[in-house]
């Protein structure tokens, strides 16, 4: 094994390293979610943490880590006799992103399950965990049937694993620790809950800081051992630190004011249910042993909001992370004890600093939210100003050659759903059927490879002709290999939504190109939900372009949408030509991956000799490779042209209007995508 690079000689990341600790002195408050950018240390530090936690005692030979003071009644490899406890290391065992689920919760042996009837369990990692650390690298990528399992065990501390009648149950409590890079995508609501603390981490501007980090590392890479070995000294120090707060921790006093400060920020802030207030407590508790005192104080409860509240008050993967500090200053004040608020009130400091003993600083502070004007500047693409007069180009608002400031989005709405026809194969999702490996069951095959999920009608079936010749004697039933059959099970994949935008003259009018914003704004968040990747191509003046590759980051999606310049040509043919080459690279990168194209223009094609003609090639493009297609009509007005609706015909799929798009529509009850080439 591989020397670890110490906790210590992290350089920086005060937040990241004190969310660590606050999880190593007390366990229940949660663990902790990394958010940050690529290359800051999030998986160094989390690794790192295994070496500061305290030796765990467990039964010998106990497979689930067992309490010899209390060990599970209900343990697999129990019961226990009384016995002398033994001490290991704390763990840290890592979730792969790609995992399956026999790996995550265990695999029965069915074969011995159903012929010996034995319970014949083999632990996995869920087990290992077990007084431990769980840590996810890349938790937002994480399959959703693995989320499943991990909020089932997360709340419930135990793993249940049922398979056929089979049951295993064995207990499963440990510090979920995931760290993320945003830019890939959000997590999901209730796993993002179910993370006590969250950590926004950057790479430092301070040039001496960078220097010393590549120093510090260039120095592990070429010794692993001699560099830690000159750590060893600061390393003991802190160990020695987080028993001392584990050892008083029990004995810190939370006063009612201060959980009244903490009810009140709760409310104020509008967090959902009461785990927030539980985990703040904890948290602020935590702090103060962590400092060394016996007493929880105001600044504590302001520390514990910046770490437990900001990922909580996110309604949707649009919302901006972070907490107003101004408003949090308020409410404790407001909150606190009448006569001390210029002693002991938690009011903003001038010089940001964090006077609380906090181990290295830190404060759950999110990158740029210390005070930080966000106001965007005059001229920004912020702005919206209203469109200048014709004949004023450079006016604001309308800079040369007809382009027109982005505009706001309008509120967003439940859209009807959308998927491709067909059966697919590609990734878990929640929008288009698909066979996979979690669903209702639909038959049965030989199995390729290890078995999965058993078919135990089909597999009783093929074993029982050969019950005689076998010589069965006994209640078991003789079963062999050839018997096994794999169930067969249908669900719903994640598609591949790519977004081919107008953003030309004719679509440049301000309420009308925002209503266009708000509806494509609800696409994507509907896309979130179902858990697939987008791409955004946008076309106007000569030429198209690609807004955003695709990615699983719809809250990149909606930036690149809301900072949307409109005005000049409509090149309707280069927005499609260009959506083709991204759909080939695509196929070539991911194939399992279905894709659905959504057009979102008023059909009108301007710009070169026959634009219409080149747009309905393009379209006829798209059909004959089976792209499955949607038009989303924004013509508007009295007299229409119904050439989004051509457009649909020449893809081959199906045109809806903005209002027939909401979920709540009467115009449009059933609007499903049409397969290429089942119209004809």
């Amino acid at each position: 094994m591989s020397t670890p690079y110490p906790f210590t000689a992290i350089v920086g990341q005060d937040d990241l390293r004190l969310g660590l600790l606050l999880n190593a002195v007390s366990p229940a408050v949660g663990g902790v979610l990394v958010r940050g950018e690529k290359g800051t240390a999030k998986s160094t530090a989390v690794r790192a943490l295994a070496a500061l936690m305290p030796e765990v005692p467990v039964v010998p030979g106990c497979r689930f880590s067992c309490d010899p003071v209390s060990p599970d009644p209900a343990c697999p490899d129990g019961p226990h006799a009384e016995a002398a406890g033994v001490s290991r290391p704390a763990r840290t065992v890592e979730l792969p992103v790609g995992a399956s689920e026999d790996r995550l919760v265990g695999a029965l042996d069915i074969e011995r399950a159903l012929a010996e009837g034995v319970k014949a369990f083999e632990p996995g990692l869920l087990a290992d965990a077990h007084r431990g650390i769980l840590y996810v690298d890349e938790v937002n990528l994480l399959h959703d049937h693995l989320v499943d399992l991990l909020l089932d065990a997360a709340a419930m501390g135990a793993s249940y694993v049922e398979r056929e009648g089979v049951s295993v149950r064995h207990a499963a409590r440990f510090l979920l620790v995931g760290t993320m890079n945003p830019e890939e995508g959000e997590l999901r609501p209730q796993l993002l809950d179910r993370f006590g603390l969250t950590v926004e981490v950057s790479a430092s501007r301070d040039t001496d800081e960078r220097v010393e980090v590549v120093r510090r590392r260039l120095a592990y890479d070429d010794d692993p051992e001699g560099f830690a070995a000159r750590w060893a000294e600061e390393e003991g120090v802190l160990r020695e630190r987080i028993a001392a707060a584990r050892a008083l921790l029990p004995r810190v006093v939370l006063g009612d004011g201060v959980l009244r400060q903490i009810a009140a920020t709760c409310a104020a802030f509008e967090v959902d249910g009461m785990r927030a207030d539980i985990v703040m407590a904890r948290t602020a508790t935590a702090l103060a042993a962590w400092a060394g005192r016996e007493e929880v104080t105001a600044d504590d409860v302001r520390k514990a909001a910046l770490l437990a509240l900001p990922h909580r008050r996110r309604r949707n993967p649009f919302d901006a992370p972070g907490l107003d500090e101004d408003k949090l200053d308020q409410t404790l004040d407001e909150a606190g004890p009448q006569d001390d608020h210029d002693d002991d009130g938690p009011g903003p400091r001038p010089d940001g600093g964090d006077d609380g003993g906090g181990g290295g600083g830190g404060g759950g502070v999110p990158p740029q939210a210390d005070g930080e004007d966000r106001t965007p500047p005059q001229g920004s693409e912020g702005d919206s100003p209203s469109p200048a007069p014709e004949g004023t180009p450079d006016a604001p608002g309308r800079p040369a050659g007809g382009e027109q400031q982005p505009v706001a989005a309008a509120e967003p709405f439940r859209t009807k759903m959308l998927s491709v026809p067909g059966l697919g194969e590609g990734a878990a999702g929640r929008r288009s059927r698909a066979r996979t490996e979690h669903g209702r069951t639909t038959g049965a095959r030989r199995p390729e490879g290890a078995l999965t999920k058993l078919h135990l009608a089909a597999t009783v079936q093929a074993a029982a002709p050969h019950q005689r010749a076998r010589g069965r004697a006994g209640r078991g039933l003789v079963v062999r290999r050839d018997d096994l059959r794999q169930a067969t099970r249908e669900g719903r994949e994640g598609n591949l939504v790519l977004f081919v935008v107008d953003a030309s003259g004719s679509m440049a009018a301000r309420q009308r190109m925002s209503a266009v914003k708000g509806a494509v704004l609800s696409l994507l968040l509907d896309a979130y939900q179902r858990r697939d990747k987008v791409g955004l191509v946008t076309f106007r003046g000569k030429e198209a372009e690609v807004a955003l590759p695709p990615t699983s980051s719809v809250d990149a999606a909606a930036a690149r949408l809301e900072s949307l310049p409109t005005g000049g040509r409509t090149p309707l043919a280069a927005g499609l030509l260009k959506a083709h080459d991204v759909l080939r690279v695509e196929r070539l990168r991911d194939p399992s991956r279905r894709p659905l194209l959504v057009v979102v223009t008023d059909g009108r094609a301007t710009g070169g000799p026959e634009p219409v003609a080149l747009a309905g090639r393009a379209g006829r493009l798209h059909r004959s490779e089976g792209t499955a297609s949607v038009v989303v009509d924004c013509e508007s007005g009295y007299v229409r042209l119904g050439l989004a609706g051509e457009l649909a015909r020449e893809l081959g799929g199906t045109a809806v209007t903005l209002d027939e798009l909401r979920a709540d529509s009467i115009a449009g009850l059933v609007k499903d995508v049409t397969a290429a080439g089942r119209a004809a």
